[in-house]
């Protein structure tokens, strides 16, 4: 094997490397916000989003092949914004 396709094959591995870890610490601030939420005792109004992002994260189905997680990192992007977005909402009145 030519030097050149080791380079690439090399810096290929490591960008894989880099968007999987990119992928799993969302994943992990996901579930501890998914965590703070409830404990705080609000209401995790967005069941579906929470378990949306992780099915799709562990699914084989996606819009981009594994190997680039992208697709990945914008849905638990999404996610984690979204459920963000309801702990900073005031709370109903008398609620």
């Amino acid at each position: 094997m030519s030097t050149e396709w080791t380079v690439l094959l090399v810096c290929a591995a490591v960008l894989v490397a880099a968007t999987l870890a990119v992928a799993v610490v969302l994943l992990v601030r996901l579930v501890r916000t998914r965590s703070a939420l409830r404990r705080a005792g609000l209401p995790v109004e967005r069941q579906w989003v929470f378990w949306g992002a992780v099915a799709y994260l562990v699914l084989p189905a996606d819009l981009i092949p594994d190997p680039v997680y992208l697709d990945d990192i914008g849905v638990l992007l999404l996610a984690l914004r979204s459920m963000r977005s309801t702990a900073d909402r005031p709370s109903a009145p008398g609620g």
